[in-house]
């Protein structure tokens, strides 16, 4: 029992005297290990702050200050490893990290892909920050690009946080790519009105709006002649292409659209529906030429009309009634002749 007792303390006293041999070591590596980790945070803002005064290299230069910050952590790992332990090779590493590699790689491989694919983002630059986008059910701002996800503020104040490996390998529609951006509303007048007039009116109004570009000029094209309406689409051009700009144009012009349509006479009429009676019969049944509903061209039979027919319908009902009346009276009459 004593024996075994003194093995283990022999034991412990060896592990203390390697480990108190190597403190001066970890200390340095430490030390060597903290120094590269400050350096690496110096060089990510100083590499950051190089491109801060272009927009366009704002993302690149986040991500390159991010590899250099995480290329310069892991050069000080190696160094401080290779204090800790001098007898341990560079062949050794290379084949630990291959191993842990493949480990990290199956553990975590969305944060992987994620990451990748922020990077990815980050260089190719689809989208930038302070962009409006669209993504899926999502729109508004890009508040942020980071290499894991990216932020968006709606623009009713919340914020969506999108893995970037899905913006990445889904659509995504950027609203403010561009400097200008075309708007365009549908505008139904009457059949019976003029559609060179309206369209003069609504020219009129996007040259005489604030904030509607001349160039490229504003345009009326009619586009559809629906059921009730002639639609007449309204085309304008805006700068900047925002959100809230947009709607504060598109609002002033709809507008003055509508006002000056009104004002010179020019119909917006609401939807409507004509409702004919099919006459067919089964002596009619199938004779096109004698029926109400889809008559050749230049064979329009002469059309009903409902009032007369109602009136017509009482005429006989009042006749029916009439002679029912008379023939009881007359009944009657000879009734009280026999009884007589």
């Amino acid at each position: 029992m004593n024996t075994e007792i003194a093995t283990f303390v022999g034991k412990m006293q060896a592990i203390l005297n390697g480990f108190i041999a190597l403190l001066p070591n970890i200390i340095l590596a430490l030390i060597v290990f903290a120094i590269f980790f400050f350096v690496a945070r110096t060089i990510k803002k100083a590499v950051r702050n190089l491109k801060r005064d272009r927009r366009q290299a704002c993302n690149l230069g986040m991500v390159l200050g991010q590899l250099a910050q995480g290329t310069t952590i892991l050069i000080g790992l190696f160094i401080a490893l290779l204090i800790v332990i001098p007898s341990l090779k560079a062949s050794d590493l290379v084949q630990l990290l291959g191993i842990s590699g493949i480990a990290i790689a199956f553990a975590f491989r969305d944060i992987l892909q994620n990451f990748l694919a922020g990077i990815l983002i980050l260089l190719t630059e689809p989208f930038q920050i302070d962009d409006q986008i669209v993504f899926k059910e999502f729109e508004g701002t890009a508040e942020n690009i980071q290499t894991r996800a990216t932020t968006i503020k709606t623009y009713d104040g919340r914020r969506v946080v999108v893995p970037d490996s899905e913006l990445f390998t889904n659509s995504v529609t950027v609203n403010t790519a561009f400097e200008n951006r075309r708007l365009e509303y549908e505008i139904g007048i009457g059949y019976g009105d003029d559609i060179d007039e309206a369209q003069r009116l609504i020219l009129e109004v996007g040259h005489g709006t604030d904030g509607v570009l001349e160039t490229p000029a504003p345009d009326a094209i009619v586009v559809d002649l629906a059921g009730s309406t002639v639609n007449i689409r309204a085309r304008w051009w805006v700068q900047p292409p925002r959100r809230a700009d947009m709607l504060d144009l598109q609002d002033r012009v709809l507008t003055n659209i509508k006002n000056k349509q009104t004002a010179h006479g020019i119909d917006l009429p609401f939807p409507t529906q004509q409702i004919l009676f099919h006459d067919q019969t089964k002596a009619t049944d199938g004779d096109r030429t004698r029926q109400r509903e889809g008559w050749p061209a230049g064979k329009v039979p002469q059309s009903h009309n409902i009032s007369s027919s109602l009136r017509q319908l009482a005429e006989i009902k009042a006749q029916r009634n009439g002679s029912e009346g008379d023939s009881a009276k007359h009944s009657l009459e000879e009734k009280r002749t026999n009884e007589n």
